[in-house]
């Protein structure tokens, strides 16, 4: 088939690469800007642009896509389908109804839950059992087309974003390359989803990443994991910001007493600390102070105080 490929960041370059090497023509790929990035402030492609030019396929990157002139350059383009993956742009009906089989999406979610831009960490962050990949007939609403099929992977007890996020790349890659011909042929037809069963999962912010002591334990465990590696769950320590990259919720040892408040320190070992929340004890065994390199509790507890009673989450001055 002929394809226009769409995606962003490192999710979209498996499934590229995958349809680049089951035969497929990728006669254009459309991604995002360069964007600045670092304190050089220096020009960085998109992974997926990175991929693209290793391959020799012609790469297109609008600000807006929605503009008719980037629907111009796209309708120059003759194609049989698009596949789109964590692009980043909501398509537009004209784009949308351009290519003789539409256009498809690689979402990473056993839709219909977790409609939206974030389906990955949310189903980490929520406690779901498992998680998965549909490929999708897109629309003009936010997840809401047919769906071609779908394969569920299993969330580990200590999942974190990030690993998921690897597990779900790999299926997407896996899903798309048998969906295509399929697609092609008429043997996979789009099955509708039953909103009924939907719940959304909204874009990913740095602000709620600030853990919230007064929660239960294992409601803060799950989020430090969901938000590995972006965009971390942090507290504060003596007013700079301390990210939480790796805890526990533990039964062991100093219990959380009824007059403890929530985010104090309960007791410290020489590789770990514990932190009272609201419901249960927290216990961090790897962290990252403002402007540090992470690292264990045992080398923070090197070179910083940690003392029960200490209070953590404390607004910065």
């Amino acid at each position: 088939m002929k394809i226009v490929y769409m995606g962003t960041p490192d999710f979209a370059v498996a499934p590229l690469e995958a349809i680049i090497k089951a035969g497929h023509e990728v006669v254009l790929v459309v991604t995002q800007p360069d964007k600045q990035k670092g304190r050089g402030k220096e020009m960085q492609m998109t992974p997926v642009k990175e991929c693209a030019l290793r391959h020799g396929i012609p790469v297109f990157q609008p600000v807006k896509i929605k503009e008719a002139s980037a629907v111009e350059e796209l309708a120059g383009y003759p194609a049989d389908i698009f596949v789109v993956a964590a692009f980043g742009q909501l398509l537009s009906e004209e784009i949308l109804s351009m290519p003789k089989f539409g256009c498809v999406n690689i979402h990473a979610s056993l839709l219909p839950a977790y409609r939206g831009a974030a389906p990955i960490q949310w189903a980490v962050i929520n406690g779901e059992r498992e998680s998965g990949v549909t490929i999708m007939q897109m629309e003009k609403g936010l997840d809401t087309g047919g769906m071609y099929c779908k394969k569920s992977v299993p969330i580990d007890k200590k999942e974190t974003g990030e690993s998921l996020h690897d597990k779900l790349m790999a299926v997407g890659a896996e899903l798309i390359v048998k969906a295509l011909p399929k697609i092609e042929s008429g043997e996979l037809k789009p099955e509708k989803q039953d909103d009924s069963l939907t719940c959304y999962a909204p874009r990913l912010s740095k602000s709620m990443g600030l853990i919230e002591w007064e929660k239960d334990a294992e409601v803060i465990e799950r989020l430090i994991r969901g938000l590995n590696s972006w965009p971390s769950a942090y507290t504060y320590y003596r007013g700079k910001t301390l990210k939480i990259w790796e805890a526990d919720v533990t039964d062991n040892g100093r219990e959380k007493e009824a007059d403890d408040i929530p985010g104090t320190v309960v007791k410290v070992e020489k590789d770990f600390f514990d932190i009272a929340a609201g419901k249960g004890v927290l216990r961090v065994y790897c962290v990252q102070l403002e402007g540090k390199k992470r690292m264990s509790v045992k080398d923070f507890l090197l070179g910083y105080e940690v003392k029960p009673g200490l209070v953590l989450g404390e607004a910065k001055q």
